[in-house]
């Protein structure tokens, strides 16, 4: 397939799937996760079809992974948009993101050596970017998942259910496997190690979005620190052993690690 075919099959994805999370802004309760999973499934098909033409090596299953989560991320994200022109920029920012990860996920394909550093350095910060949009949906499409300021200086919390605490924690941990599977892909060989390794992101963002719900964190402060504790988990796991006892090393991840502790702390204070 010539580029410019590939193009256009890219953008009529990318229009699918926004007009997909745009048509979902409408819906509410158990059918907006019904909608998620049905998008997931399509994109990893649409994403496998875009970038499968022409590729007799085939789509590793990990180059599938950041435009389909860019997605369900998305689809989950606009819900903090309130209905209305404001919703307009929301679905185009959606699309920009999905394509881009379309763009990077084909050009690391079409590399014959494989990713480049810098390959590397752009598929982290964009998945990353990803993993905020996407915690930032799952929290979005939960009655009581984003904590909102009044309710939080009141101190009653946002009412959210035992079911809701699980339902997010679950989500969460979904997100952070496969995008750490994503990350895996990156540097090992094989299919048991991705998925040991996507096991391990899954487990700590799990425990992660326990914990930092049960501190309230208003609105977005609690995505962006699982995203923090996402990036931090890919730097400890995929270090090597002499990279971890390096002090500058540990210092970087301290540092990182006091900040999370020192926003928790204070929106601690701000609640009492």
């Amino acid at each position: 397939m010539d580029l410019d075919a590939r193009r256009d099959q890219q953008r009529q994805l990318v229009v699918l799937a926004v007009t997909v999370i745009g048509l979902s802004r409408l819906l509410d309760g158990p059918l907006v996760w019904v909608v998620a999973v049905l998008l997931l499934a399509a994109m990893m098909v649409g994403s496998l079809q875009v970038m499968g033409e022409g590729e007799p090596a085939g789509v590793p299953i990990e180059a599938l992974v950041t435009p389909s989560v860019a997605a369900v991320g998305a689809l989950g994200a606009v819900r903090v948009v309130p209905l209305g022109i404001a919703l307009a920029p929301a679905l185009l920012l959606a699309g920009l993101l999905i394509d881009r990860a379309l763009s990077i996920e084909f050009t690391v394909l079409g590399r014959p050596t494989g990713p480049t550093a810098r390959d590397r350095t752009v598929l982290l910060s964009l998945s990353l970017l990803i993993a905020f949009v996407a915690f930032t949906g799952v929290a979005a499409a939960i009655p009581g998942g984003l904590v909102e300021p009044a309710a939080s200086t009141a101190g009653s919390g946002s009412q959210l259910s035992e079911s809701g605490l699980a339902l997010l924690a679950f989500a969460d941990a979904v997100i952070a496997g496969l995008l750490g599977y994503r990350f895996a892909g990156l540097r090992v060989a094989t299919v048991r190690d991705a998925l040991w390794s996507a096991v391990t992101y899954a487990a700590v963002i799990a425990i992660a979005a326990g914990l930092l719900r049960a501190v309230s964190l208003q609105r977005l402060l609690g995505p962006a620190i699982l995203t923090l504790v996402l990036y931090l988990w890919d730097q400890f796991h995929g270090a090597a052993p002499s990279l971890r006892r390096d002090p500058r090393w540990v210092g970087q991840a301290l540092i990182l690690v006091v900040l999370a502790m020192a926003v928790v702390i204070w929106n601690v204070q701000l609640r009492g």
